[in-house]
């Protein structure tokens, strides 16, 4: 029982401390920074990169939204890559004017493997492009968007995550899941992270890459979660992403559980993925490096072990209860600040972020409510994907009509 007194005082101090970073670096999201300087001050040149899965519901709502950018049209083109179609997606696309190319490959069906496919062509070519913006298709784009990623170029940028906002937020207590989720992140992940010089993760969609910087190997993504295997990879050779608060894209989230469920596995199994292939990687670069911004990139990677290291403390104290050596309020006690910190804490959290960012929380009082089986869903999620990671790609069906005008 020695030992075991030994083993669950080693993890309490190790979930303490890890949570207690997690907490220092947040705060940093408080803080506004001075701005970086200005290096180069030139109008870029952008590709703006739309992979699309029968998406003929909402690709034309984006395709509008980025024709109407406020940015030199001669700077931008906007292609879409109509991905193993069997709708009118490339046909809707074509008819608002985007260029258009059709690729079908029943075994690469991921959005990886079509950025690698497109990007591909582009370096062949030599393409006079700049930088490169990628989105999905359900997106819609603020007018300010490459006003905002340009400047971030000038400032030597090479890759920059923009501000991922949601356009159906009170569509049900799982979009406004989602919404409270991503605000967070936004706020007290990637903004915090920035403001200290560490660096931010690309998170699906709406962000930039120069486009030189992928030419020596293109976009070569291998798992499920393609935006956080880039970020990285990036990140463990030493390379800091950007964030841009002001670069603004909407996105549609699932409504539905089950289409969470599906979604958020495939989250959680791509995480895995990087896990298995690049925590070698990292902590070579922390070694190599040896910066904070390397660190905290292989934090990132140990978020899901240290799920595992709480769940098995909060097994380690019902074995120390059941060897008589516990009272039953100490085991509650043990349990419940756990509980609290993992399902309670984020609703508080959420509600602070919707705060400073002006956000209408009385539309999202149910979404507030919910947050913690929101939340706790997503512990059984990783539980179940560790345990039976056997999850490929689903589409998540996208109907919401909404233009760019409406939001």
């Amino acid at each position: 029982m020695k030992y075991i007194y030994i083993l669950q005082q080693a993890i309490n101090w190790i979930i303490v401390i890890y949570w207690l970073y997690q907490l220092i670096i947040s705060a940093c999201a408080l803080i506004q920074f001075k701005e970086k300087p200005i290096i180069k001050d030139k109008k870029h040149k952008f590709m703006m990169i739309l992979p699309a899965h029968n998406e003929e519901n909402v690709i034309g709502n984006l395709v509008e939204s980025l024709q109407h950018l406020d940015y030199p049209k001669d700077l931008y083109d906007i292609y879409v890559i109509a991905d193993n179609c069997t709708d009118n997606t490339a046909k809707i696309a074509k008819d608002m004017g985007a260029i258009v190319l059709e690729r079908f490959d029943e075994k690469k069906k991921t959005k990886g493997f079509a950025l690698q496919w497109f990007l591909n062509q582009k370096i062949k070519e030599n393409a006079d492009y700049d930088a490169f913006c990628v989105f999905d298709a359900d997106n819609l784009v603020d007018k300010n968007f490459l006003n905002a990623m340009n400047k971030k170029l000038c400032q030597g940028e090479e890759i920059v995550q923009g501000y991922r906002d949601i356009k159906n937020p009170d569509d049900s207590w799982i979009s406004a899941g989602y919404a409270l989720f991503y605000w967070t992140m936004n706020r007290f992940y990637h903004l915090a992270r920035y403001n200290l010089g560490l660096s931010p993760l690309i998170n699906g969609t709406g962000f930039m890459v120069d486009f030189n910087l992928i030419k020596p190997t293109g976009w070569d993504t291998i798992t499920l979660t393609e935006d956080i295997e880039f970020s990285l990879k990036n990140i463990s050779k030493g390379r800091k992403l950007g964030w841009a608060t002001d670069a603004i894209v909407y996105d549609e989230q699932p409504t539905e559980f089950k289409q969470s469920w599906s979604q958020r596995s495939r989250w959680t199994v791509g995480h895995l993925q990087c896990m298995k292939y690049y925590t070698k990687d990292l902590a070579e670069g922390v070694v190599e490096y040896r910066t904070l911004m390397n660190f905290d990139g292989l934090l990132y990677l140990m978020g899901m072990p240290m799920m595992i290291v709480t769940m098995l403390l909060l097994v380690i104290n019902t074995v120390i209860f059941l060897a008589d050596q516990m009272t039953i309020g100490v085991l509650i006690f043990n349990y419940a600040k756990y509980l609290i910190a993992t399902l309670i804490v984020p609703i508080f959290t959420a509600i602070f972020v919707m705060i400073i960012e002006k956000k209408p929380i009385k539309k999202m009082y149910k979404g507030i409510l919910m947050f913690p089986i929101f939340m706790g869903s997503w512990l059984i999620i990783n539980l179940k994907c560790i345990i039976k990671p056997n999850t490929t790609w689903e589409k998540i069906e996208h109907k919401r009509n909404v233009k760019i005008k409406d939001i």
